[in-house]
């Protein structure tokens, strides 16, 4: 049983997230998707790292972990927040996160075939819901009423314009980095891992940035519009990465990973009271769907076996 603290250390990382969500929605609207990206990695990194002696850390990768470590900085922090970032010029705080916290979905399934974390039945079933949730969440309705109801056909083309792609896109990048941590900290500290995944995977946006001659270098942002990327940086980035990072290289990655399903409920709140964001109902029954679908894979030892000791559970989700 964990502790209370501990839990909520645990859910801590989808709360901020959420918010950091509701917080990077207007600045990308302004400055760019590039710029946001860079300027949430750049400083959250060297944040982690100047915290890392004080934690009793080694600021070094391994040799042992390099090669997988660059993997890992370019897939979770270059390509991840580029995605996050550019889909969120073109969805709400709100729908772009319950999109991309779908990734505990992508992550039993590689969980399962590299570290053997099992899926029993009702985890299959909640895989098939939430696939369901993101086609309802991820497909432009005109193209679902295409399919459905036979109505006007509407071009492919249409399906890649849209912000909902990129948040996938973003969901996929997560779910590899959640699991190419284990192999990046092998022989690291995480805290020190992940903040050099940060500062190294901000150089080709910077890069990309500069040779793009998009100027001015910085956005003209009003203070309380650099206190949002500030909060969306280091809280939003160093303090909730670190976090789930840490416990992503320590807990079993299925069951934690799925503690994701939380961060739309902070999005949904912080976008709908700060934004006004709004969705059309068939975007809720995708988000009714994908929650119920990372609930049932998060309890799937549980409801498989209601009436088992914590540590039959333990036992039998190795054999399942």
């Amino acid at each position: 049983m964990f502790s209370i603290r501990r839990w909520l250390l645990m859910v801590l990382p989808f709360a901020l997230w959420g918010t950091a969500m509701a917080a990077m929605a207007p600045l990308v609207d302004s400055a760019g998707p590039v710029v946001v990206a860079s300027l949430r990695l750049l400083p959250a990194g060297v944040a982690l790292l100047i915290a890392v002696p004080f934690l009793g850390q080694r600021w070094t990768i391994s040799s042992s972990d390099l090669w997988w470590f660059l993997l890992f900085t370019f897939v979770d922090a270059s390509i991840f927040q580029f995605c996050l970032a550019r889909g969120l010029a073109e969805t709400g705080a709100g729908l772009g996160s319950v999109i991309i916290d779908s990734q505990p979905l992508m992550v039993a399934l590689l969980a399962r075939s590299l570290f053997g974390d099992a899926i029993n039945p009702i985890g299959w079933v909640g895989l098939v819901i939430g696939l369901l949730g993101i086609i309802c969440l991820g497909t432009p309705p005109e193209v679902l009423s295409h399919w459905w109801l036979m109505g006007q056909p509407s071009s492919i083309s249409n399906l890649w314009s849209n912000g909902e792609v990129w948040m996938l896109a973003a969901a996929v990048a997560m779910a590899l980095g959640t699991v190419l941590i284990r192999f990046s900290c092998r022989n690291s500290d995480p805290v020190a891992v992940t903040g050099w995944h940060m500062l190294l995977g901000s150089l080709p946006l910077l890069i990309w940035h500069f040779l793009g001659d998009q100027w001015p270098s910085f956005p003209s942002w009003s203070t309380f519009e650099w206190g949002l990327m500030a909060y969306a940086s280091l809280f939003g980035s160093a303090l909730a990465y670190g976090l789930f990072f840490w416990f992503a290289n320590r807990e079993e990655l299925t069951t934690f990973s799925t503690l994701a399903f939380l961060t739309p409920v902070f999005a949904l709140a912080s976008g709908g009271i700060w934004l006004g964001e709004r969705l059309y109902l068939l975007q809720w029954v995708g988000v009714c769907l994908v929650l119920v679908s990372v609930v049932l894979v998060s309890q799937r030892r549980r409801f498989w076996y209601p009436n088992s000791s914590n540590s039959e559970l333990v036992k039998g989700d190795v054999q399942v």
